[in-house]
Order: C-alpha cells, then structure tokens, then sequence
C-alpha cells in the first residue's frame, strides 16, 4: 500500500502521537506476527494470515504496520538494543571476573530469550544470516549491534586468558563462535514453559563451556592464533 494514502498518513501520525492503546494493539500485532512467523517461516507467512489471526480487516491491519517486513523488524531490534546495554554493563563490573561476566552474560542472553519468546529466535532463524547482505539503515544497525556484542564476548574472553582463567590454546574467535553456536541454536529446539527454564539451559551450557575452557595447571598450553 502507498505510504503517501490516507491510510499511511494516519499511521504515521498515530506513530507520532504515542497514543497507548494503539501502541497496545500495535505491540499485539508484533507478538502474533512473531508466533506466525515462528511456526510458518517468515517467507510463507503472509498479511492475510496475520489479519486472519487478529481478527482484523487487511485495510485496517495497515493502519498499524505498512508490512510483514515491518513487524520483523520490529519483533527483533528492540530485543537487541536491549541486550547490548546489557553486555555493556556485564563489562563494566568491577567485582566479577571474565568467567563470572561471560556466565552472566550468556544467562541474561538466554533468559532474554524466553522473555521475549519467539521474538529474537525470528530473527535467528529467519534473517541473521542475511542482513549483513542488506544496505537498508535497519539492517546495517543490526550487524552493528551483533558486532558489539561479539567484541563484548571476544574482550572478555581475551582478558580470561590473560589472567590465566581460560586456557591459551584456544582461539577467541573460535570461543566466541562456540558460545554464540550454542546458545543460537536452541531456536531449533527450546520452548517456554518446558521442564528446563532458560536459567536452567543457560547454566548447563556455561558448565560445559567454561569447564571446557578452563586453564589445566598441571598441563601448560601452546597459544593459539586467534
């Protein structure tokens, strides 16, 4: 639909405007959009499905969102922005070391997760891989914030070694790939609500990697290259 039509007009002002119960609805479309696009793929799912499940009319379901690409982007980059203020203060902790940070911070992670489930795993699932192909503002944005949380990841990491927490001969790019290839695919598998929580999921993961990692004092290690 063309945003110069009365009908993009008026979203842009209700946008404008703040009111909160069409903030209300908008935020309801977002959340049902996100479970569509989980269970269907965001490719299959169309507008007609998402007006479908609202119980609204398509012309009026457009006076909230102008597309299906709208609401995925808006499912995943408040999730994200989020996520990195997080990974900035874990850094900025002065009483914890790097292994104390990193378990923190993969805990919030996962538990960010299931907070806002299915949101973030949408954008997994559906378009991680591709936005860094994408030159709209939306998606430079998100390869930038994805990027500050892997130098969060990657400094935390490095600092380990150097203080002889995490063992040399293991590269932190590798590291930093293994902990994210972990925690991102549980969008294969994790649902709310299961017998494990995301704590719970989140603490078993940090035992086997951390324990993994951990410097051996009785065997001294060769670095690696990163």
């Amino acid at each position: 639909m063309n945003e110069d039509s009365n009908i993009g007009r008026r979203r842009k002002n209700a946008l404008a405007e703040g009111n909160p119960e069409y903030k209300a609805k908008r935020e309801e479309l977002v959340q049902l959009a996100a479970t569509l696009f989980k269970e269907k793929g965001f490719k299959a799912t169309t507008l007609n499905d998402i007006a479908l499940h609202s119980g609204l009319e398509r012309a009026t379901l457009y006076y909230y969102i102008s597309s299906k690409e709208e609401l995925f982007q808006e499912v995943a980059k408040g999730v994200l922005d989020k996520n990195i203020a997080e990974a900035q203060r874990f850094l900025r902790m002065k009483d914890l070391d790097p292994r104390q940070k990193l378990e923190g911070l993969f805990e919030m992670l996962m538990m960010s997760y299931e907070a806002n489930y299915p949101h973030m795993y949408v954008y997994i699932q559906e378009q991680m891989h591709e936005v860094g192909r994408d030159a709209t503002p939306w998606a430079q944005e998100m390869v930038k914030q994805t990027r500050r949380f892997e130098k969060v990841v990657m400094k935390l990491i490095a600092e380990g070694i150097e203080q002889g927490i995490f063992r040399s001969d293991i590269s932190v790019r590798i590291a930093t790939n293994g902990l994210f290839g972990m925690f991102n695919w549980t969008h294969r598998w994790f649902q709310t609500g299961g017998k494990l929580n995301a704590k719970d999921i989140a603490a078993m993961f940090n035992k086997i990697f951390f324990d993994g990692i951990a410097a051996q004092k009785s065997s001294p290690s060769r670095p690696a290259r990163d």
